[in-house]
């Protein structure tokens, strides 16, 4: 059975968050409880998931904890545009912050030459990645290990971000509302996106634009909070417009500047 739009958007979800609730799927989809549950009844029967009272969660997350690899790798093409243009931005001698997921992922994997540079991550896949390069100052964050997206959250997470002073910060989200708001899976994550925020002078929210458009569960803000939005090529003119509307640069890899 070929997915709707609305069940692709359910499974991503989860992928971001390893679980998620009935009732705050049919709030963020505006439809009834019963429409949810049959939507997580075809993702279990695809073998996507496991349904569970008032809710599901992925089916198979220990073993992507085992191989370090993240569940999300949808729009990786895009995702990688997206890194490429990022990787202008950072300079040596900077410290940056890089946020836990695929599109930081892919950013990360351009960094591993760099001799002189500071990264803080909460992604455990992200500290592998450039841990072996001794021109890289790595700190990683403690925190609650959140097993899809292989990383660390939370309370614990935040704090450790309370003394940390970097240049620029690459900010992931789970989608960006029509309302131009950053949303995320699970209020955990806000603490750490707002202590990430608040220790940089910079802010660059790297998202392809099939997440332009879509809300999660918990909202961290307006997009306002970031300088620029680096995304790809296949954004709408009507987002673009709005993001302006927000004094948002809009970046992205074919040309330099959209905003």
């Amino acid at each position: 059975m070929a997915l709707n739009q609305r069940r692709i958007k359910i499974l991503n979800l989860i992928r971001e968050d390893g679980h998620a609730k009935v009732q705050d799927l049919s709030k963020i989809f505006k439809v009834t409880d019963v429409t949810i549950r049959q939507d997580l009844e075809v993702l279990e029967n695809m073998g996507h998931i496991q349904r569970e009272h008032g809710g599901a969660f992925l089916r198979d997350v220990g073993s992507f904890a085992k191989t370090g690899k993240l569940f999300n790798q949808t729009y990786i093409e895009e995702k990688r545009e997206i890194a490429k243009k990022a990787r202008t931005l950072i300079n040596e001698g900077e410290c940056i912050i890089l946020d836990s997921g695929s599109t930081t992922t892919e950013i990360a994997k351009l960094l591993i030459n760099y001799q002189h540079l500071t990264v803080i991550t909460n992604a455990l896949n992200i500290a592998l990645i450039l841990g072996e390069n001794h021109g890289i100052n790595l700190i990683v964050t403690g925190g609650e290990f959140k097993a899809p997206t292989l990383s660390l959250t939370g309370k614990m997470a935040a704090d450790s971000l309370k003394d940390v002073h970097a240049n620029k910060l690459f900010l992931a989200t789970a989608g960006i509302s029509a309302n131009m708001q950053l949303t995320y899976p699970s209020l955990s994550d806000l603490m750490v996106k707002s202590a990430m925020i608040k220790s940089s002078d910079e802010v660059y929210l790297v998202a392809d634009s099939s997440k332009i458009g879509i809300s999660a569960f918990a909202n961290l803000g307006s997009i306002s909070l970031v300088k620029a939005l680096i995304t790809d090529k296949n954004i709408s003119n009507e987002y673009i417009d709005k993001i302006k509307e927000k004094n948002v640069e809009i970046l992205y890899q074919q040309s330099a500047n959209l905003g």
